[in-house]
């Protein structure tokens, strides 16, 4: 078969790329080309190149998803903890508030010190919601 010749210019970094990839594939260059150019006038490349950008869409589009979910519970247990913590603690007299001051500083630190390890471990209340709902009850 009969093939056109056609000079062509490259960049230099692409051209050392070209290179390298006939080398390891013991082509020439020309195969190369070739089939770059025919992967890139062919009708089906497009549509290939659509359906992994769709797939791609798809997949951010759940990791959103997701991700809505986990904001959605975070906030909704932190409204519930806050209206629970409001309606059920009564003010502090002004002579115990040092000393409950004192206190929740080490319960705030020992809160933390829980939050850190958990989320070491992977564990988190998501995790944790979706089990009690799947009925599996793994605990710490």
């Amino acid at each position: 078969m009969k093939k056109d010749r056609l000079n062509v210019y490259f960049d230099p970094a692409l051209s050392v790329e070209l290179e390298a990839l006939a080398a390891r594939r013991k082509v020439s260059k020309s195969q190369i080309v070739e089939a770059a150019l025919a992967a890139f006038l062919s009708p089906d490349g497009a549509d290939q190149r659509e359906a992994a950008i769709v797939r791609r869409l798809d997949r951010l589009t759940r990791a959103v998803e997701r991700l809505e979910r986990d904001v959605s519970i975070g906030n909704e247990a932190m409204a519930l903890f806050v209206k629970f913590w409001l309606t059920t603690t009564p003010p502090m007299p002004d002579d115990m508030r040092e000393a409950a001051h004192a206190s929740g500083k080490e319960r705030y630190d020992g809160f933390v010190e829980v939050l850190a390890r958990r989320l070491a471990k992977g564990k988190t209340l998501t995790k944790e919601v979706s089990e009690d709902r799947l009925g599996c009850h793994t605990r710490e």
